[in-house]
């Protein structure tokens, strides 16, 4: 069981984050979507100071070692706010987690304390432009002088400009997929940019190459052949962290929608008071609602030391319906005044979009959700058949 850090303490830490969040980083909104630039100088420090790096770091490293339980509700509030910050603290949050599960001593100890001060960042590199992912990887890392040679190519990398090290994905000389942390400034490695993304502006996904890029032994996250375990694993959680950013998105447009409804006034009487628009605001307070209680549901279990490879793919799922149809209805109440770029309400429209394809598009949530099922799975964690 992981009861996370003490209340007293991590109420102090959520508001902590609190004015960071709104006192600091919301006022760079219209200059981050104008310039389709994070003005790191300004940004990075700001989460360092607010603690924001080392949420889920366990304590013995320096971080804050958050639950899950108590982490959600601080991302979600990120996904308030601009699209391209709230992805560097949920990659940056999702993969130093991730390493702390599945990482050796060694590797721990040299990346983790850097990550709870952004110093060192690790970044998820699978996603590849010429295979899809697992058993297809083209990616390969062929054994050589007690090492690996690291050939191929990824894409699609978040926080590609920020990272210290990659989580990389490639076939092994077994054929097996395995997981291989690889260093920034690896020689025969190369990083190139993407073009700018729709919403969630500012942030880098970029190209990653690796030409005969050798890595020691010591590179390799457990043993060759793992990788699709560690795969499986990190993106249970992260699923899960990405529904918790649909939540935020969706509470925040719900809440200017609400102050909407009752300043706006048309024929004598706010708007709020036609029927058509309460009927849009009790469509989106329903949605909020349910997603809150799948997230503590999938929140509780993961605290307990249990898998939850079917609650991560539904919720996931539902969450990114929800913020669709949230920032659909959030459109519909603002009318034209929110389709203008100086609204939030049209930049809340255009980050949540990224919700349908991190940590895998829909088809692969009814992949694994349907998986699940069809193999006996139990929400209770008892078998059914």
């Amino acid at each position: 069981m992981h009861d996370g850090l003490p209340e007293p303490e991590y109420q102090r830490l959520a508001k902590q984050i609190h004015r960071a969040i709104w006192d600091d980083l919301d006022p760079l909104e219209q200059r981050i979507e104008d310039e389709e630039r994070i003005p790191y100088d300004i940004v990075l420090p700001v989460l360092r100071d607010a603690g924001a790096f080392g949420l889920l770091v366990p304590r013995e490293y320096g971080g804050k070692g958050l639950s899950i339980r108590q982490y959600l509700p601080l991302l979600a509030e990120f996904a308030k706010i601009q699209g391209g910050i709230r992805v560097i603290v949920h990659v940056h949050n999702s993969f130093a987690h991730a390493l702390s599960e599945i990482g050796n001593d060694a590797q721990k100890a040299a990346i983790l304390p850097g990550a709870v001060t952004g110093e060192k960042s690790v970044a998820f590199a699978l996603t590849e432009p010429d295979h899809g992912t697992g058993a297809d990887l083209g990616t390969t890392a062929a054994r050589d002088d007690g090492g690996y040679v690291l050939n191929g190519r990824k894409w699609l990398i978040t926080n590609s400009d920020l990272a210290s090290h990659f989580l990389v994905f490639a076939k092994t000389g077994t054929g097996e997929v395995s997981a291989l942390l690889v260093e920034r400034d690896s020689p025969g490695f190369t990083i190139e940019p993407l073009p700018e993304t729709m919403g969630c502006k500012g942030g880098e996904h970029g190209v990653l190459t690796f030409e005969n890029v050798r890595v020691p032994a010591s590179a390799l996250v457990g043993f060759e052949g793992e990788g699709q375990e560690h795969l499986e694993r990190a993106l249970e959680i992260s699923r899960v962290f990405i529904a918790a950013s649909s939540l935020g998105t969706s509470e925040r447009a719900l809440e200017l929608s609400l102050a909407h409804a009752r300043s706006r006034v048309t024929f004598g009487k706010p708007i709020g008071q036609r029927q058509a628009v309460q009927r849009y605001l009790a469509e989106m307070g329903t949605d909020i609602y349910a997603l809150r209680g799948m997230l503590a549901d999938a929140a509780r279990k993961w605290d307990e030391g249990r898998r939850i490879p079917a609650e991560s793919a539904m919720v996931k799922q539902f969450g990114l319906e929800a913020v669709g149809r949230v920032t659909d209805r959030a459109l519909l109440v603002h009318g034209g005044i929110g389709y203008t770029r100086r609204h939030p309400v049209e930049r809340l429209y255009r980050d949540a979009r990224l919700n349908w394809l991190e940590e895998g598009p829909p088809t692969v949530q009814y992949l694994v959700a349907a998986r699940e099922l069809l193999s006996g799975y139990s929400f209770t964690g008892e078998a059914t058949g």
